[in-house]
């Protein structure tokens, strides 16, 4: 027993260490970007666009119109397939007998599975060769918003389908008993069970569109004038942080920049999860 509980005291010991270097890892690159970034933070900052040349001077204004853009316009497109096809994988493709519906499922399983750890500048000269070349989009928020919907489905579509197979048979099984259709069981049992999961893997997919830069560097345009339509180009937040880094090198305006992109994470993902414990209460 002595061997046995020193050897588990060791393990446990060895998790916490290695979770305690994760967050302090964390917590300094976080705070490193913070202390460097506030100090170039003013009101002007969010309130003027970036101007042209290499000076680096202007603020992030249109900057973050067209971030704000990108992720609507993204999810408008990718949230609606990627939650479809989860529910269709998971709740109905099992229910068939037919051999080819079958082997259909497996390759899209097998698509998906592929997609999602394709490099995203894959996504982004496909973008630009089917958007912006092929459809004549041009460089445009449609063009972009198009890649990175192409980009985040294989993701939505795969935490999507993890939280829904996460919800007990049993609620199934106690809706169909009571007379629910199908469709009814989906709709009214198992998606608000799952909804927690769902909304969490479309928060994480809307970071990776307010992250990105290879996809959107190659069908956004970089435009630093603020964006009047879809067909508008534009300039990420994350797509400007590297124009200041490696054009103008103004590094200042880069770690200002960065500051403001951590800090819009950090509430976003305080803000999904004050919702869902809210509707997770609620349906408590």
């Amino acid at each position: 027993m002595n061997k046995r509980s020193r050897t588990q005291i060791a393990a446990f010991g060895m998790f916490w260490l290695a979770g305690i270097v994760a967050v302090l890892i964390m917590a300094f690159v976080v705070g490193y970007i913070m202390v460097k970034g506030l100090p170039g933070i003013t009101p002007e900052f969010f309130t003027t666009s970036p101007r042209g040349g290499l000076s680096g001077d202007g603020g992030i204004y249109s900057t973050i119109v067209t971030t704000f853009y990108m992720i609507v316009v993204t999810l408008a497109f990718a949230a609606p397939l990627g939650v479809g096809a989860a529910i269709y994988l998971s709740e109905y493709s099992g229910n068939t007998d037919k051999r080819i519906i079958r082997k259909l499922v497996s390759i899209a399983r097998f698509g998906v599975e592929t997609l999602s750890g394709v490099p995203s500048i894959i996504f982004g000269l496909f973008g630009y060769a089917l958007f912006v070349t092929a459809m004549h989009f041009g460089f445009s928020i449609l063009s972009a918003s198009l890649a990175g919907a192409c980009l985040i489905i294989p993701v939505i579509i795969r935490t999507t389908e993890e939280a829904l197979k996460s919800v007990p048979a049993g609620y199934r099984e106690g809706s169909l008993a009571l007379g629910a259709n199908r469709w009814e069981t989906t709709w009214k049992v198992v998606l608000p069970a799952a909804f927690r999961g769902i909304s969490t893997g479309i928060l994480l997919s809307a970071g990776r569109i307010v992250s990105e830069t290879a996809i959107f560097f190659v069908t956004l345009g970089g435009s630093y004038r603020v964006p009047h339509s879809l067909m508008s180009g534009g300039r990420s937040m994350a797509l400007h942080v590297y124009y200041l880094a490696m054009e103008t090198r103004a590094f200042d305006k880069a770690m200002s920049t960065a500051a403001v992109l951590v800090a819009l994470i950090v509430v976003m993902n305080l803000t999904i999860n004050v919702i869902t414990s809210k509707i997770a209460t609620k349906q408590g």
